[in-house]
C-alpha cells in the first residue's frame, strides 16, 4: 500500500513512541460502525443503513479495514523494526454481530494476516443477542474467537423499551447458553442500571437472569444521559426523569452484593469475573497502559504515549484509505503529567489498586487521608478502593490529584 501520497492528516509519531513496542501488552481494537437501529441513550460512532444510504457498506468498510491493518503493520515494522503480535483483539461497535459469522471471520483473518496473534490470544466480539444463533457462535468458535460479550442491558421489557433496545428480555440468556454450548468458556453480559422507570425488582430480575445464564463475566454501567442523544432530548423536555445519584448508588451496591455472593468478584469498578482467567485481558491492557491499534471509523489508538484517532464517517474513512492515506483525524502526544493523571484515573479503579510509589509526596498524603476517611485501604503498598470508595471513585481521583 502506498502511504506516501501527501495525506491530509499525516500520522507523525515520534521515534520515542516505538521504544519498547512489543514489550508492553499490544491489542487490536476493531470498530464496526453499523447498527440495525439507534438506541436512544447511545452516543457511539454508529450508523443505521438509512443514515448511510449508499455512501458506505459493510463491504467497503471491510476493504478499508484490511487496508488500514496492513498499513499499520507496515508502519510498525518500519519504525519499530518488527510487527508486534496481538495479545488481544476486541471487535466492538456498533453491532459487530450484524456482520454474521462469516463477516467476523473475515475480520479476524485480516488481523491475523497483518499483525498475527500470540499463542493463547484473547479474541472478543460484542454481539446483540437478536443477531446471534447457535450457527453464528459455532462459526466464531471455529474462526478462533475465544470470548463473547452480549448486550443484555436489562431483563425488564419496559426498561428495554426506554433504552430503545430491540431484543426480547429472554434472548440474552438464551444467547449466552448457545455461546457456551458452542465451546466458549468466556462469555460476558452487559447490564445498564438506573434507567428511568427501573425498579429494584427489575434489577433483581436482571441479576437472576445473569446468574441463570451461567456467564463468567459481567459488566454493569450506570446509565449516563449523553448530550445530543434522543434520551437527552426526552429528559430536557421532561418526558423522562434524569437518573438519580442515590438510586444509582443503591443499584450498584445491590449488583455487587448479588454477583459477589454468586462467585463473581470485582476486578474493576464496573466489571466482575469468576477468576483471573475470566477477566477481559484486552481491557486490562488499556487500564495498565499498554499499546493498541484502533482500526475502523472513529477508532482510537495509543502507541508509546501518543494517542491518535480516525475519521468518524465510514465513507470518508474508506475513501481516505483508498487514496493511500492513513484515515487519521487527529493526534496528541501525552505529556508526563497527562500520563500520570491517566494512571491515577485508571489504576485506582482496579482491584489491584494504585501503587504507592507512583505518587508524589502531596498525592500520597492525600491518599493517606482517604484511607482515614474510609474510601481506600492499603494492601501490599497499594491503595485499593473500599466498597464505599468505589461509589466515589472519580472524587477519589480528584482528591489525590488536586
Amino acid at each position: 500500500m502506498n502511504l506516501s501520497a501527501s495525506p491530509a492528516v499525516s500520522l507523525e509519531l515520534p521515534d520515542a513512541a516505538f521504544d519498547g513496542v512489543g514489550s508492553r501488552p499490544f491489542g487490536i481494537y476493531v470498530h464496526v460502525p453499523f447498527c440495525a437501529t439507534r438506541c436512544g441513550y447511545c452516543d457511539f460512532n454508529t450508523y443505521t443503513a438509512g443514515e448511510l444510504g449508499t455512501s458506505a457498506s459493510p463491504e467497503s468498510w471491510l476493504t478499508g479495514l484490511c487496508r488500514e491493518l496492513d498499513a499499520a503493520a507496515a508502519l510498525m515494522n518500519d519504525r519499530a523494526g518488527s510487527v508486534p503480535t496481538a495479545d488481544s483483539v476486541f471487535v466492538g461497535g456498533g453491532t459487530p454481530s450484524l456482520l454474521g459469522g462469516d463477516g467476523l471471520t473475515d475480520v479476524l483473518n485480516a488481523v491475523r494476516g497483518s499483525f498475527g496473534l500470540t499463542t493463547g490470544a484473547e479474541v472478543t466480539t460484542e454481539s446483540n443477542p437478536e443477531s446471534t444463533s447457535p450457527t453464528f457462535f459455532e462459526k466464531l468458535r471455529a474462526a478462533g474467537f475465544t470470548r463473547i460479550s452480549l448486550g443484555m442491558q436489562s431483563a425488564a421489557p419496559h426498561v428495554l423499551a426506554v433504552l430503545d433496545r430491540t431484543h426480547t428480555p429472554g434472548r440474552a440468556v438464551a444467547a449466552a447458553k448457545e455461546a457456551r454450548a458452542a465451546g466458549f468458556d468466556h462469555v460476558n453480559l452487559d447490564l445498564i442500571y438506573g434507567t428511568p422507570g427501573e425498579r429494584a425488582e427489575d434489577l433483581d430480575a436482571s441479576l437472576a437472569a445473569v446468574l441463570e445464564a451461567g456467564v463468567d463475566h459481567v459488566s454493569a454501567y450506570a446509565l449516563i444521559v449523553e448530550d445530543g442523544t434522543a434520551m437527552a432530548r426526552k429528559v430536557r423536555r421532561g418526558e423522562l426523569p434524569a437518573p438519580d445519584d442515590d438510586v444509582l448508588a443503591s443499584r450498584y451496591e445491590r449488583i455487587d452484593s448479588v454477583l459477589s455472593g454468586a462467585g463473581l468478584h470485582w476486578y474493576e469498578v464496573s466489571n466482575w469475573a469468576t477468576d483471573d482467567a475470566a477477566e477481559c485481558k484486552h481491557n486490562v491492557g488499556y487500564w495498565d497502559g499498554g499499546d493498541w491499534w484502533g482500526a475502523g471509523p472513529g477508532a482510537h489508538s495509543h502507541i508509546g504515549g501518543t494517542r491518535f484517532w480516525n475519521i468518524k464517517h465510514p465513507a470518508r474513512y474508506a475513501d481516505r484509505l483508498a487514496a493511500g492515506e492513513f484515515p487519521v483525524a487527529g493526534s496528541e502526544l501525552l505529556t508526563s503529567a497527562d500520563t500520570h493523571l491517566e494512571e491515577l484515573m485508571l489504576k485506582i479503579r482496579l482491584r489491584t489498586g494504585l501503587p504507592a510509589d507512583v505518587l508524589a509526596d502531596s498525592e500520597r498524603a492525600a491518599a493517606d487521608q482517604l484511607v482515614v476517611d474510609g474510601l481506600m485501604v492499603v494492601e501490599h503498598d497499594r491503595y485499593v478502593l473500599t466498597d464505599h470508595g468505589r461509589l466515589l471513585a472519580d472524587a477519589v481521583v480528584r482528591a489525590i490529584a488536586a
